[in-house]
């Protein structure tokens, strides 16, 4: 089992400063995505949302507004390097770029405006009928903002950290931007007609738009990789859903599984976020769609905490022969490890320290 990842490992010349142990790393991700274990669960110090953590109001001083912030390339990529450079990552984490215009950047290529904050954007409805739907704008500023994103950090990434792409929303989640949400949860009950066809139509631009930027990076060397920071030498996806968590079984059959299916039998890795208890609702069927090597679990605040009462679940999709993207808190560790078992679990942890890292490392050579 092993040699076959070392030898799809080898095939590429990916070598990091900060990741020296990046071979070793990967082999644990694609054992991991067979559910199968090396010699420990892989294990990312970080935290699910922590990238729209980190507030830096420099803004006023420097660019006229937000946006001017955000579409300044050598800003984002100078400010990126400031955060890795120096850093040791252990584990499972890997120094990786993505380009960010927020996770309505792809109903914006249809024409919906955005609106930029400190950490994220989100976009303004603009579908008012479905009598004239919007086509995907290829010279959208957008699109060409992403382009110069990514070529920017393809030039001085050597070495130093991986390019991945950006944060795609395709499907129903793409319409419900597009048109506003309680609108489309309306257009599901009162005029469902159109709505198949426009996402089927969704759904194959977003594949054109996928293999567009998943080849940039290919011819650069790189790895797929995006937000979630877990890397694939193939195609790796992250589908997801959360408008499900306002619409009934049938509905989802109807309009987001078939989506669903085009975009994973496209891919050679997926991992499906399910974001919180309302998407996990539709569990069953998410665990049924074929392609899907793992379910990202996001528990959610609140009363959502602690993980524990959610291992019924996990051990659910373990048993469904899926892997699992758990976060958990350091002082959750030993419970967990006492309640679920370890194969198929990816833990992403927030720590304090270099010694806290490698403390949970040797604890998770244990398991």
């Amino acid at each position: 089992m092993t040699s076959g990842f070392q030898t799809e490992i080898s095939s590429w010349n990916t070598e990091l400063e900060s990741k020296p142990d990046f071979d070793q790393a990967v082999q644990r991700i694609l054992a991991w995505f067979e559910q199968e274990v090396i010699d420990r669960p892989p294990v990312r110090f970080t935290r699910h949302n922590a990238e729209y953590e980190t507030v830096d109001d420099v803004w006023k001083d420097t660019w006229r507004d937000q946006k001017d912030k955000w579409f300044d390339e050598q800003y984002q990529i100078d400010h990126f390097l400031d955060q890795v450079r120096g850093k040791s990552f252990l584990g499972e984490t890997f120094p990786v770029y993505w380009p960010n215009l927020g996770p309505n950047v792809f109903a914006a290529l249809y024409g919906c405006p955005l609106e930029f904050a400190e950490v994220t954007s989100w976009a303004a409805p603009i579908l008012s009928d479905y009598l004239r739907p919007p086509a995907l704008d290829w010279q959208s500023e957008y699109l060409r903002k992403l382009e110069s994103l990514t070529r920017c950090a393809l030039e001085v990434c050597s070495g130093q950290f991986i390019v991945g792409y950006t944060d795609l929303h395709p499907g129903i989640d793409w319409l419900a931007a597009l048109r506003g949400t309680e609108m489309l949860l309306m257009d599901l009950v009162e005029n469902p007609e159109p709505i198949q066809q426009l996402l089927r139509a969704c759904t194959a631009d977003f594949l054109r738009l996928y293999d567009y930027f998943d080849g940039m990076l290919k011819e650069a060397g790189q790895p797929s990789i995006s937000w979630m920071g877990i890397p694939s030498f193939g195609k790796m996806h992250i589908p997801s859903c959360d408008f499900a968590t306002m619409i009934s079984p049938r509905h989802f059959q109807e309009y987001v599984y078939p989506s669903l299916l085009t975009e994973v039998q496209h891919m050679t890795h997926n991992v499906f976020h399910v974001d919180g208890k309302g998407v996990a609702r539709h569990l069953e069927r998410i665990l049924e769609l074929p392609n899907i090597q793992a379910i990202q679990w996001v528990q959610g605040v609140g009363d959502d905490l602690p993980i524990l009462q959610w291992t019924p679940l996990i051990r659910r999709v373990q048993t469904a022969g899926k892997s699992v993207v758990v976060d958990l808190s350091p002082t959750e560790l030993e419970d967990f490890i006492e309640a679920v078992p370890p194969k198929g679990i990816l833990l992403t942890m927030a720590t304090e320290t270099e010694a806290e890292e490698i403390a949970i490392l040797q604890r998770l050579e244990k398991w």
